[in-house]
């Protein structure tokens, strides 16, 4: 037996780039009892499993503070929302105090710049007090190191104490080079002067390369909050108080984190349902749009299942409360999008493996820069060069843009998918279902409504009306699906209700019972003929017209006489031809299984525009045929929503669980739609399309940037054409290049499935 595994997620601190993510990851993976560890520097959140009695949440916070990164604290049973509002307030915190650090930084580089320039007109030179004003310089760029550059220098010594290196590293090492080289000129300027060198400074330099980082992780921060706005629009929709029923009969509204299992809460129109439960009084319309997609509202009666945020449009009704806190649908939503935003696409392998070695490379290529141009430079200008081309290296080669390329464009389209009801468990699902070029479709409650429905009614010189107000009053007795199909059927068509004594079923046959005075028979050919009751030739024909679309045929008989014929059928969804069609569109193959004959198959197919299906397919062979589909080089999406289908979800390169099905199916799948409509496979499908392709533009963006930008840092152009990249240019550069890996990635936002 496998020990029992546990999962903690950890809000992490200080980390500003994906080197970060990856020393933390290293010192947790390393501690004692963990099993696994993963970090997401876009969501800032470690997840890891670890053996209860070998770790425990706070040795793992000690990993965390031990790689020299710290954990924010979680308060304890709390909801999805407390503790959202908990982490945006935090967040928002360090946001003013990061726009407070560049404006600080921004202010005073927009002094230093104009001065610093003073030495480009040697007749100002000539009047001004050098030394005096490299003083003053200096002054003016001590608030900027001590104050908005503070933290690279804190964190890259926090690296250096536990040997690792990320990008405060190397702006730490880049400014500080330039600041200690400025501070030896201007204190000590004769050792340059002895030397036939300038005292030159570089203060500038190091103000305005501190503000520019500081403009692009203000733009980062801002960028990173629109990634998780549709997470927080989720959560937001929960209600805020509840209006509940007190055994005196008075009702009082209470927060809703008051509300309790068994209480009877009332909901006006216009109101928010508080949380989920049942329906125990009156009825009405509920829009249910923010948990699956659906645009129409859906009609609700006693006995009707509600959830919680939903919106209620017309009656009012009471329902009894059946889940609270964690455990509703909307809490188990907002958990699976957390996880999937917190999950890692084997995509980003590639990343995480430069990211790792990233830094070091860095640091020994700048070092390298700086000694070829020492050497190899004329002697009046090999310092200033080996300088500026050391900074520039350090400065342009950030790993940020690599972190952020793939779990930003993630975090928005998991929020997406939750918008239109399709639900994602993980990123390795997300980047599977774009791989997908076959789809294999369960028929019955996939394709089909899963439920038994009257397609034909066939009462030849019959007064149809009055027969199906006989037929209901015999069908209401009785519990078969059949005649629950018979009383729907009756019930749209407007049938007043009629009392029928009587009532006997007949196992296998169907059921009789006497209505206002006729005995009224309704089931299969036997039952009639049982009774001696004989068809008609016309009724004979019209039946086998039936039998031949694969309906069954319940046959009714009035005062011994047979009057009519019902054509029963699982009816094909509304929407099943319009989304097959889609799909095969997108160069899809749509396949369908079913335990049914042949017959019924070819039927259904042929119907919904499907050329292959399995037929006659056992609930244990479901996997199997998956496999068979797998074995021709096909990558499989199965498409399910009852428990026999569960091994075939779990068989298929990806699962998807119709959500009006079983929890065993939803477990089983990588993907869940909120809503019985096919039309969810294909926006699942389009948006797993349109991640992959972002994040594919990413990795795009952030590889080419460090492939080019670091060797025109170093000076690779300067011997060609006199092109050498300013350090400054050099931040603005490596500011853009996280900032322009966000930006593409909240494109997503503007994702809307396309229907026929």
């Amino acid at each position: 037996m496998e020990p029992t595994t546990k999962t903690e997620t950890l809000d992490i601190e200080g980390m500003t780039c994906a080197s970060c993510a990856s020393a933390i990851e290293k010192s947790l993976s390393r501690a004692p009892g963990v099993q696994s560890a993963m970090v997401n520097f876009a969501t800032e959140k470690a997840t890891v499993q670890y053996l209860p009695g070998q770790a425990s949440p706070a040795s793992l916070k000690e990993a965390v503070v031990n790689a020299g990164y710290g954990v924010m604290e979680r308060p304890p049973d709390t909801s999805a929302a407390e503790r959202s509002a908990e982490i945006d307030r935090q967040k928002a915190l360090a946001y003013q105090k990061l726009r407070r650090r560049f404006w600080v930084a921004a202010g005073l580089a927009i002094i230093i710049m104009p001065l610093s320039m003073l030495m480009l007109w040697p007749a100002l030179m000539a009047r001004v007090n050098m030394p005096l004003l490299n003083y003053a310089l200096l002054l003016l760029t001590l608030p900027v190191l001590a104050y908005s550059g503070r933290e690279f220098y804190v964190s890259a010594w926090n690296g250096f104490k536990h040997r690792a290196a990320n990008m405060d590293t190397l702006i730490a090492v880049g400014t500080g080079a330039a600041f200690l080289y400025s501070l030896a000129a201007t204190v000590v300027p004769e050792f340059f002067t002895s030397r036939g060198l300038m005292p030159e400074v570089y203060y500038d330099t190091t103000a305005t390369i501190i503000a520019l980082i500081l403009l692009g992780k203000v733009m980062e921060m801002r960028a990173k909050t629109q990634t998780s706005a549709a997470m927080r629009s989720l959560i937001g929709l929960q209600a805020k108080t509840a209006r509940v029923v007190r055994p005196d009969g008075a009702e009082v509204d209470v927060p809703i984190e008051q509300v309790q299992l068994g209480d009877i809460v009332v909901v006006r129109p216009g109101e928010k349902v508080a949380t989920d439960g049942r329906i125990t009084e009156g009825q009405s319309a509920v829009d249910e749009a923010m948990l699956t997609g659906e645009s129409l509202p859906v009609e609700k009666k006693s006995g009707d299942p509600v959830f919680g945020a939903t919106l209620n449009k017309t009656g009012s009704f009471r329902f009894e409360v059946t889940k609270v806190g964690a455990d509703t649908m909307l809490s188990q939503i907002v958990k699976l999008v957390e996880d999937a935003q917190g999950s890692r696409a084997p995509i980003q392998r590639l990343a995480d493996k430069v990211s790792s070695i990233f830094v070091p490379t860095v640091v020994v290529i700048s070092i390298l820069t700086f000694v070829l141009w020492f050497d190899l430079a004329p002697v009046d200008t090999r310092l200033p060069l080996a300088l500026v081309s050391f900074v520039a290296v350090l400065i342009i080669a950030c790993p940020c843009a690599l972190g952020l390329a793939t779990p930003t464009a993630i975090m928005v389209s998991t929020g997406k998918g939750a918008e239109h009801g399709v639900l994602i468990r993980n990123a390795e699902a997300l980047e599977k279902a774009y791989q997908v070029n076959t789809v294999l479709l369960d028929k019955t409650g996939t394709i089909t409504r899963g439920e038994p429905a009257v397609t034909d009614f066939l009462a030849p010189g019959q007064d149809g009306p009055r027969l199906l107000q006989l037929l209901a009053a015999v069908e209401r007795q009785s519990e078969h699906p059949l005649a629950e199909a018979v009383v729907r059927y009756a019930d749209a068509q407007g049938s007043s209700s009629l009392a029928a004594t009587g009532f006997r079923a007949v196992e296998g046959k169907g059921a009789t019972a006497t209505v206002d005075g006729q005995a009224v028979f309704i089931g299969n050919r036997r039952l009639l003929a049982e009774e001696g009751i004989t068809l008609s030739p016309e009724l004979t024909a019209q039946a086998e017209q039936l039998l031949s679309q694969a309906k069954t045929v319940l046959y009714v008989a009035v005062a011994g006489q047979a009057v009519a014929l019902l054509g029963v059928a699982d009816t094909v969804r509304d929407t099943s031809v319009a989304a097959i069609r889609e799909l095969q569109a997108l160069g899809i193959e749509v396949v369908m299984m079913t335990g049914d004959n042949p017959q019924t198959a070819a039927q259904v197919a042929g119907q919904v525009g499907i050329t292959r299906y399995f037929a006659e397919v056992l609930p244990a062979e479901k996997a199997g045929k998956v496999k068979e589909l797998q074995a021709e080089g096909r990558i499989v999406a199965m498409v399910g929503d009852g428990i026999n289908d569960a091994p075939a979800l779990a068989q298929a390169d990806i699962g998807l669980a119709i959500g009006s099905g079983t929890d065993v199916a939803m477990e089983a799948a990588g993907i869940t739609l909120m809503r019985s409509d096919l039309h969810g496979v294909v926006t699942a499908i389009e948006l797993s399309r349109q991640t992959i392709r972002i994040i594919k533009q990413n990795l795009f963006f952030a590889f080419i940037y460090n492939t080019l930008g670091i060797p025109v840092a170093a000076g690779l152009l300067y011997p060609f054409f006199g092109i050498l990249l300013s350090p400054m240019l050099a931040a603005a550069a490596m500011a853009l290049s996280s900032v322009s890996v966000l930006t593409n990635s909240l494109r997503l936002r503007g994702f809307s499935p396309i229907k026929n």
